[in-house]
This record gives C-alpha cells, sequence and structure tokens, in this order.
C-alpha cells in the first residue's frame, strides 16, 4: 500500500484497509491474506497491517518464499 506524498499521515491508507476488512466482514470471508514487500521502504506497510491485526505467516495462493516478499493474514 502505497500513499502519495501529499496525503502521507492522513490516514488515508487506514481508511482504505479498514474498508478492505469491513468488506470482507460483510462478504463473511475468514481471512484475508496479504503481500508486501520486504525491504526497508514498505516498513510503514507492514506496521500498518500488524496495527490492524495481521500476522505474518507463509505464501499463499501461487506465491513462494522469496527474500523480496512478507506475507501476511488476519483471521476475521
Amino acid at each position: 500500500m502505497k500513499t502519495v506524498d501529499e496525503f502521507l499521515r492522513r490516514g488515508v491508507a487506514s481508511k482504505i484497509l479498514k474498508a478492505i476488512l469491513a468488506e470482507a466482514e460483510h462478504r463473511s470471508y475468514r481471512k484475508v491474506s496479504l503481500e508486501t514487500g520486504s525491504d526497508d521502504a514498505f516498513i510503514p506497510a507492514i506496521l500498518l497491517y500488524e496495527k490492524y491485526g495481521f500476522c505474518e505467516c507463509d505464501p499463499f495462493a501461487d506465491y513462494v518464499f522469496d527474500p523480496y516478499s512478507k506475507f501476511y493474514e488476519k483471521v476475521l
């Protein structure tokens, strides 16, 4: 998740993530999974996901372990 510089630290990413999670719950999903990058540029996104209860997990779907990706899931 990347926010345009002019909107950084205004809660845009949190609002988007909350909307995604609300829709997932509305659809009765049991889990939300995501893949993100692993280098320092992704630290703000990782911290956001962890703040909203995502936990690191193994690759899912067609993903495989690689040094450039991290995988997260949140049980709803």
